[in-house]
């Protein structure tokens, strides 16, 4: 039976409404790292430097005690979510499945968010310890969004998936997969770069990610570029060929994704030509996000078992 997702029930558009409302969080984090206000409440967790009511904060501590609020909320969100989920589906349906880990991995975002204050991972930290973590960070964040986006397809109605119904289809999918992962990642490394080390300008910049003695944030910036290039390019040759003939659907996702690929391509090229503003920093997570949340649709979308 081919499946028709439905987004009309309440708790479907709840879920659509937690993964834009956490997409929103996300964003705000970016700018709370570009800004250099992660350090705003000190070294304390979950209290912001150490009491609940501010008596007189700074623009820093601002921004980052918001963030926290807005964090906190989130967590609500997906906590609200999965009970909803559960309540108003059957045993064995998918949605439960994506709902669990939406919130476990909501928890471990929060795990990771924490360690950065707690470890002083953060303002002009430039340790290989916070490149790690911010590597980790936003691995963790591409993960929570994705269960958050299977979670919401599957409660519109979208269909169980299972790589062995296409097995080529999804070794491609996997591959593809594997690729944005590691270009979110290389990017989480770049962007702390750019906000730590500013250039002046983009020759300046070029001779700073090339020289030997700079520091390595500056040299691994050189990589990201490549890999989001390279990337790119595989998504554009094989996401149109991911979808079966006549799968309207299908196609229609993967125009959406090659859409979100080819603005977030020019949107890094921006970057670079720019010296990565905060908002421009901002732009461009937003469209890495659309462009994993689309693959993820579309991923789901040609695995899905009533396939075949």
């Amino acid at each position: 039976m081919e499946d028709t997702p439905n987004a009309g029930s309440a708790v479907a558009r709840f879920a659509w409404a937690v993964l834009a409302y956490n997409l929103a969080v996300i964003l705000w984090g970016a700018y709370v790292r570009a800004s250099g206000s992660g350090a705003g409440c000190g070294s304390h967790w979950p209290l912001c430097n150490g009491v609940v009511i501010q008596p007189s904060p700074s623009a820093a501590t601002l921004v980052e005690y918001s963030h926290r609020l807005t964090s906190g909320l989130a967590l609500l969100s997906v906590v609200t979510l999965a009970g909803w989920t559960w309540r108003t589906t059957k045993p064995g349906d998918p949605a439960r499945v994506g709902a669990a880990a939406s919130l476990f991995f909501m928890l471990t975002e929060a795990a990771l968010g924490a360690g950065l204050v707690l470890f002083r991972l953060v303002a002009d930290n430039a340790t290989m310890a916070r490149a790690l973590f911010m590597g980790a960070h936003l691995l963790n964040t591409f993960i929570l969004l994705k269960a958050l986006t299977l979670t919401a397809w599957w409660l519109s109605g979208g269909a169980r998936t299972s790589l062995s119904v296409r097995p080529r289809t999804a070794a491609v999918c996997i591959v593809l997969g594997l690729g944005v992962l590691l270009t979110g990642a290389s990017g989480a490394v770049a962007a702390l770069g750019d906000t730590l080390y500013p250039s002046g300008s983009l020759a300046e910049g070029l001779r700073a990610d090339l020289t030997s003695t700079s520091h390595f944030l500056i040299r691994l910036r050189v990589w990201h570029p490549a890999v989001a290039v390279t990337v790119g390019a595989l998504l554009l040759l094989a996401g149109p060929r991911l979808p079966e003939a006549g799968d309207e659907l299908g196609l229609r996702i993967g125009r959406a994704l090659l859409l979100a690929v080819g603005a977030q391509l020019l949107a890094g090229l921006a970057n670079i030509l720019l010296l990565a503003p905060v908002w421009m920093q901002m732009v461009h997570l937003l469209l890495a996000d659309l462009v994993w949340i689309a693959f993820v649709l579309l991923s789901a979308r040609c695995l899905r078992v009533e396939a075949r």
